[in-house]
């Protein structure tokens, strides 16, 4: 059985008690006047009324003051770790107050400076990627142009095919670091209606989609970062897959959308490596079938965005199941 405590406001508390205790048997083994009797005897006789009143009365005082002197201590730490959760989901989270004791105010200095140079540092990377954007972009359009000009129709087919496919990971590419950058305000989102209108589009190129289940509520969240995902996870159960099973689970602490294909699964060993940046798996997501391997890491920083995961598992009759869990907030976090 594990007797020390797993937080520090227990452990501090637990030492002030034990430490307390122990103080108090040492007086009495000092003051008292029994003290030759107990050296005689075998065991300790009980202990006088006096005494265990008094020692009752300092325990419960102790106890009072150490449980507000340990928070006083603890809740520094406390708001450290929140505001490092806020900041891995909000780029725009307010600074920590520098205030408290030495200690605690030079953490929250820390803090707020490496938080200032993230910031800075994904704005510099932000700015790169607006000129890479442009720059890769118009010699694809140039060598596009040029290729028309060139007679021999195997010949030009071959460029354009080369052309598309850089295009396609130019894009991909610029898609994944987009996400990965942007920081798009909050706001209630119709979750049903967004899979309604992203079933609607599947099924207009007659793709097999379905989909079931209801929201009860709108989800709080980042709209185009959701709808990316969903769009990329939706794509690949058509495309690997034949076909797409989406399943809302909505409950009052967390929304679950689940995506089932019918295609021939994943290897376990692969199941947590797929979502990494450019892996693919050649054994069953052919590269003749388009895509850099991007779609799956989008879908999981999406997920991680909004504080929640992206969990894959191969279904039990066959095909894969991808599941978006995304934590409701409480009210008012919005704010």
């Amino acid at each position: 059985m594990r007797l020390m405590p797993a937080s520090l406001f227990g452990r501090l508390t637990l030492i002030l008690v034990v430490g307390l205790l122990a103080a108090q048997f040492a007086s009495m083994w000092l003051h008292m006047g029994e003290r030759a009797m107990m050296m005689q005897q075998s065991h300790l006789p009980d202990l006088p009324s006096r005494f265990g009143t008094h020692l009752l009365i300092t325990l419960a005082a102790v106890i009072a003051v150490s449980l507000v002197a340990v928070r006083l201590v603890t809740r520094p730490l406390q708001r450290l770790a929140e505001a490092a959760d806020a900041f891995g989901s909000d780029l725009e989270s307010p600074p920590l107050a520098e205030t408290g004791p030495t200690e605690t105010r030079r953490a929250a200095e820390a803090f707020n400076r490496m938080q200032e140079r993230l910031r800075s540092l994904i704005a510099e990377r932000g700015r790169a990627l607006a000129a890479v954007s442009h720059d890769l972009r118009t010699p694809l359009t140039r060598m596009r142009l040029r290729a028309e000009l060139v007679d021999d129709e195997a010949l030009r087919a071959q460029i354009n095919a080369d052309i598309n496919d850089m295009q396609a990971m130019v894009e991909s590419t610029l898609d994944y670091l987009r996400g990965l950058r942007e920081n798009e305000a909050l706001q209630s989102i119709d979750i049903e209606a967004l899979l309604h209108s992203l079933v609607a589009d599947e099924q207009a190129l007659e793709h097999p989609v379905t989909l079931t289940g209801s929201v009860v509520a709108p989800y709080v969240g980042r709209l185009s970062s959701l709808k990316r995902a969903l769009g990329n996870l939706i794509d690949n159960a058509v495309k690997y897959g034949q076909s797409a099973r989406i399943v809302i689970e909505d409950k009052p602490t967390e929304l679950r959308l689940i995506i089932e294909d019918s295609g021939p699964g994943i290897a376990e060993a692969d199941l947590a490596r797929v979502v990494e940046p450019y892996v693919r798996l050649e054994t069953s997501r052919s590269r003749e079938t388009g895509g850099v391997g991007l779609g799956l890491t989008i879908a999981r920083d999406a997920a991680r965005l909004h504080g929640g995961q992206l969990r894959l598992e191969n279904c039990p009759t066959g095909g894969l199941r991808a599941t978006l869990i995304l934590p409701r907030r409480p009210a008012g976090a919005d704010s």
